[in-house]
């Protein structure tokens, strides 16, 4: 079997789907690994490296679609100009594994769909214990969150720390983060680190104790959270009403704040809004707010898309890329996740799509050329499917039958798969 590392073609896109470290144990199961000339060069790993550890190098971007599973980090659905143009590439029986958008771009997952492809997308790694190794969202939120805290202390024209010195004290700025997922987590703790004073909110009950035990206070607002976490642990959306109120509540801690970070966002829907144009008014001159929501509508109002928007004097970043800032961490970290997900995937040297498996069942977005994910097809206004049986190949040209094995789905006489298997993330790790 043959593995394709792909450089990415995303404007900006520094990282790298698998870094060199991770190609020895696939050479060691009998897998092929070839790489992209330049794929991992932006991320500071060179085509040498791949080499070294017994990769070899791809003559064209057509010899890598020739392979059996592609990995990037971003397939079409995250890609979704410079992506279009591989669409011609890929072919039936091909297995792709990457972010692609699912939720937010399930169209283009359809057009991979249609070209006969496995689609494996990687943010629909489900919460369980067992996946956190692979879970490619929380890996990348904390790049994300460090990054900010970064961006933040460069933009403000204040220090961070409080500083005693002969030429008088100076006081510490005031940083406040909404949303205490992975993201708004490592945010406070770097912020802390950087001396600043922090304050966090989130709806969830839950995260006032992974606030306070990295030094930060939580803010508490007179409202009703109690539903606003769902089964995997991320927030939920909440009625116009609530929203209205939360910002009304929030706008005197936002106006205290030198900086505000943003983390607000709920899978597969429009980022809710939590600060208004009139608030982002009220805050001093040369304050900075970094909204991390805005590719998905953002949850500061002026906020835009990768831009710098001053409104009354207060500065105001929607990064939509972070994680590609810091390519070599981010690369590692991705590769690792991206890695230990293959390797879920492989029986010796070959595919064994066992469908028991909760990872595999929930990332497989594609197959035998139709949407399987049940969430996607909910909202291409598609019929819902019937599981997932024993195919006699898993989406395969027939000349790959005799290298790739399917397992179908659990039947009546089957055990059970193992407790372990299913038990669910701490609530206090969720995001």
């Amino acid at each position: 079997m043959k593995v394709a590392i792909a450089k990415e073609t995303f404007p900006g896109e520094r990282r790298v789907a698998m870094i060199p470290a991770n190609v020895p144990p696939f050479i060691k199961a009998g897998v092929e690994v070839i790489v992209e000339p330049g794929a991992g060069a932006a991320a500071g790993f060179l085509d040498q490296e791949y080499l070294d550890r017994g990769a070899t190098l791809a003559a064209s971007r057509n010899e890598l679609f020739s392979a059996d599973v592609l990995l990037q980090v971003r397939c079409l659905g995250a890609n979704p100009d410079a992506g279009r143009v591989d669409l011609a590439l890929c072919r039936p029986g091909q297995t792709l594994i990457g972010m692609c958008d699912p939720l937010g771009n399930p169209q283009a997952a359809q057009e991979l769909a249609e070209t006969g492809v496995s689609l494996f997308g990687l943010e629909l790694i489900p919460r369980i214990t067992r996946a956190q190794s692979m879970d490619v969202l929380s890996a990348m939120a904390t790049i994300a969150g460090y990054r900010a805290v970064l961006l933040a202390a460069i933009e403000l024209p204040k220090m961070f720390p409080l500083m005693m010195t002969a030429a008088g004290t100076l006081k510490p700025a005031h940083v406040f983060v909404i949303g205490a997922g992975v993201a708004g987590l490592q945010a406070i703790a770097t912020a802390k680190r950087l001396g600043a004073v922090v304050s966090a909110y989130d709806l969830r009950p839950a995260c006032r104790e992974q606030v306070e035990s990295l030094g930060g206070r939580f803010v508490e607002l007179e409202l009703e959270t109690a539903s606003a976490e769902d089964k995997g642990g991320y927030a939920k959306a909440m009625d116009d009403d609530f929203y209205q109120k939360q910002r009304a509540l929030m706008a005197k801690v936002v106006a205290e704040s030198d900086v505000v970070i943003t983390t607000a966002a709920i899978p597969g829907k429009t980022a809710p809004l939590l600060i208004t144009a009139d608030a982002v008014s009220q805050m001093e001159p040369g304050s900075v707010i970094l909204d991390l929501a805005a590719e998905r509508g953002g949850n500061v109002e002026p906020s835009l898309p990768d831009e710098r928007v001053l409104h009354h004097n207060v500065l105001v970043l929607g990064p939509t890329n972070l994680a590609s800032e810091i390519p070599y961490h981010a690369s590692q970290m991705y590769s690792n996740n991206i890695s230990k997900f293959l390797l879920n995937l492989l029986d010796g040297d070959h595919l064994k799509l066992n469908f028991q498996d909760e990872i595999i069942r929930d990332t497989l977005v594609a197959h035998h050329g139709q949407i399987y994910n049940a969430r996607m097809r909910e909202a291409l206004g598609l019929e819902p499917l019937e599981p997932l049986g024993e195919p006699e190949s898993p989406n395969v040209d027939p000349r790959q039958q005799d290298t790739i094995k399917v397992e179908g789905l659990l039947s009546e006489e089957e055990d059970a798969p193992s407790p372990a298997a299913e038990t669910p993330v701490d609530e206090e790790d969720a995001s």
